[in-house]
């Protein structure tokens, strides 16, 4: 089988990092290029590390990027202009970034997804089931931690579960979500869904979905406790994208949920 050539960017960061470990472990892959938003002389397994330019993507089939948005955004750019496959693990988009990675998908196959994990995204398709069965009875939270480098918050993965809420209830997210704490010990259930976020230690990832009725309590959680896990799901995903049309896709289409 025909090998991926494959890019990573931010390959400096904890994914990137992860994800290059796990690509040199995979026989389907072979890592062409490697890039960071500054200069640097450093290399990574006899691999220069170059800045994103058009010029250092043309010889990839798929980038994989987990970055920050503005540096997704450029990503995209020139991805468009190359016509090439982009997996994007990167969170804390705005609205107007989303419309433009939609836009974007219209030309290439993009697979975005604020959480890689299987079992993650497992979790969010048994919440939009959960939200859809309880109906309004229910009030919903959702708490979640991570790493105290983590600066976005909610995580992008809460987002998610909180997009599986919303679905369950035929509504948009970006109607229905509440008050975003941050580092708190408690926070209420609300008619909007409340979001906690706990940023401490080296915590890889817990995400809790809490739905009460004030009668009973529905707990849905998952915790992780190994990083490859993400990596791997976004390899994955990149074997999966190579066969696809232009389109936005998410792991849920990886994983065949209706």
């Amino acid at each position: 089988m025909k090998k991926i050539n494959l890019a990573v960017t931010g390959c400096l960061g904890r994914m990137g990092s992860q994800i290059i470990k796990s690509a040199r472990a995979d026989k389907r892959f072979n890592l062409v290029t490697i890039t960071e938003n500054k200069k640097t002389d450093k290399k990574i397994f006899g691999l220069k590390i170059s800045t994103n330019n058009s010029k250092i993507f043309k010889k990839t089939n798929l980038i994989i990027d987990f970055t920050i948005p503005k540096c997704t955004m450029e990503i995209l750019k020139i991805a468009v202009k190359l016509k090439k496959r982009v997996v994007i693990g990167t969170t804390g988009f705005t609205k107007r970034e989303e419309d433009l990675i939609q836009k974007y998908s219209k030309k290439i196959p993009i697979l975005k997804a604020g959480n890689m994990s299987l079992g993650i995204n497992l979790l969010m398709y048994l919440t939009e089931i959960t939200s859809k069965s309880l109906g309004d009875a229910f009030l919903s939270k959702i708490f979640e931690i991570h790493h105290k480098h983590k600066k976005d918050y909610p995580s992008g993965t809460a987002l998610m579960l909180g997009k599986g809420i919303a679905k369950g209830k035929n509504k948009d997210l970006y109607e229905i979500i509440g008050k975003k704490y941050l580092n708190t010990k408690t926070f209420p259930y609300g008619k909007k869904i409340n979001f906690n976020s706990i940023r401490k230690g080296e915590i890889i990832g817990e995400h809790e979905v809490k739905f009460s009725s004030g009668k009973e309590i529905i707990t849905l959680n998952h915790e992780a406790f190994d990083r490859a896990l993400y990596s791997e799901g976004a390899l994955t995903a990149g074997k999966w994208l190579m066969t696809k049309k232009p389109g936005l896709y998410s792991m849920r289409n990886l994983m065949n949920f209706k």
